[in-house]
């Protein structure tokens, strides 16, 4: 107010997942050890965030290792959905979701790997958006599979999302998987008029198995998205199941080899549904992980080819049922809490496979052709529009 403003967040109040290292502050990543993970430079996103003048409340519980999509936490307490205590939050983001929509921070900073990001976002009723591939720095954060691992802010509105995309965005060198693509002016294109725009809506899996809620939610997404001048198209997608198995595989792998100290050398600390993920990953063959990863490359060509060449976004649900009580989700041994996590996440976990920061449409006249590369505008401008209404 006084004309010596120190950045686009200057004032602002923003929180962070607990896997992202803040040097001062301890990174338990939702383990009963207080300084689970250390990194001496600390997170490039969030100093990325302080650089832009924000202020660093503090660090926000999370599902432990980061291997749960609601939001419980046997160490530090389950965080509760600030829409209705006893249910869950969303994970692994937990705290990010249920803090930014409590009003207690302006934004969050989160990591999704299945889509713990996304999935807070929805149970909690904000913004979470997962970047592309490499287009945020995952330097000073908790690795748990480097593959799929994306980190991603989470507010209450597009466009305060968008103002801190734009700061965290970024080639980092300390970061070899970062891209380095110019970062565009995220937020400036909200302000500006919605080009016509070809919206898919798959009839297949992702209409599958739905929450009559949430699918009244989702049409009520698309009358709008409609109203404002998109043409809304069905259409058939390559089996998001496969996709989703690639990921599985991978994932498992990763966080097996990324925690194995945790898992062999102080197995009784863990919550036996986190035990029972990592040691998943152990018993997965060298043959078949890089299979998985082959397969992995030709899904995306396949999807890009059959789903981007045809539309411009496309909009699926989030969750397949709104947030859940806790007491009904714990019940049953540790194998069926585990079958219930998968098929809670299993709309968001196709995406982390898709890998389309340098897919590129066929015919360099599309001009569609770099809308896999970045967020797209039209993207930014459709949720907005959308939240609005």
């Amino acid at each position: 107010m006084a004309g010596r403003l120190r950045g686009p967040l200057h004032g602002v109040p923003l929180a962070y997942k607990d896997l992202c290292h803040v040097p001062g502050l301890a990174t338990s990543c939702g383990t009963r050890t207080a300084e689970y993970f250390v990194d001496r430079r600390g997170s490039t996103a969030v100093a990325s965030l302080t650089a832009a003048s924000a202020i660093t409340v503090g660090r926000l519980n999370m599902t432990e290792l980061a291997l749960g999509p609601f939001g419980e936490n046997a160490h530090h307490g389950d965080v509760q959905n600030p829409w209705k205590s006893g249910h869950a939050s969303g994970g692994s983001s937990s705290g990010c979701g249920s803090a930014v929509a409590a009003r207690l921070v302006a934004g969050a900073l989160g990591t999704d790997t299945g889509g713990s990001i996304r999935l807070p976002a929805a149970c909690c009723g904000i913004v979470g958006l997962k970047p592309t591939y490499g287009r945020v720095s995952r330097a000073g954060v908790m690795p748990l599979s480097w593959s799929l691992d994306h980190v991603g802010p989470m507010a209450r509105t597009v466009r305060d999302v968008a103002v801190m995309l734009g700061v965290i965005a970024g080639h980092d060198a300390r970061d070899a998987s970062s891209s380095r693509r110019r970062v565009a002016e995220y937020a400036a294109v909200l302000d500006t008029s919605l080009p016509p725009l070809r919206v898919g809506v798959p009839e297949n899996y992702y209409s599958d198995g739905l929450d009559p809620g949430v699918r009244d939610a989702v049409n009520d997404a698309l009358r709008t998205i409609e109203e404002l001048g998109a043409k809304v198209e069905p259409l058939r997608v390559p089996d998001p199941e496969v996709i989703a198995g690639v990921c599985n595989v991978l994932a498992r792998c990763e966080s097996a080899a990324a925690h194995v100290r945790l898992a062999r050398e102080r197995p009784h600390e863990m919550q036996p549904t986190v035990l029972l993920r990592l040691e998943a990953g152990f018993h997965i063959s060298a043959y078949d992980y890089l299979q998985a990863a082959r397969l992995r490359a030709r899904l995306t060509r396949e999807f890009v080819a059959e789903v981007f060449d045809a539309i411009d976004v496309l909009v699926v649900p989030t969750v397949p049922e709104p947030a859940p009580a806790y007491g009904e989700l714990k019940r049953g041994d540790a194998g069926e809490r585990v079958r219930r996590m998968g098929r809670f996440s299993r709309l968001t976990r196709p995406f982390n496979g898709l890998v389309l920061r340098d897919m590129k449409k066929r015919g360099n006249s599309d001009r569609r052709s770099t809308q896999l590369s970045d967020v797209d505008r039209g993207d930014l401008r459709l949720a907005s529009a959308t939240r609005r209404r």
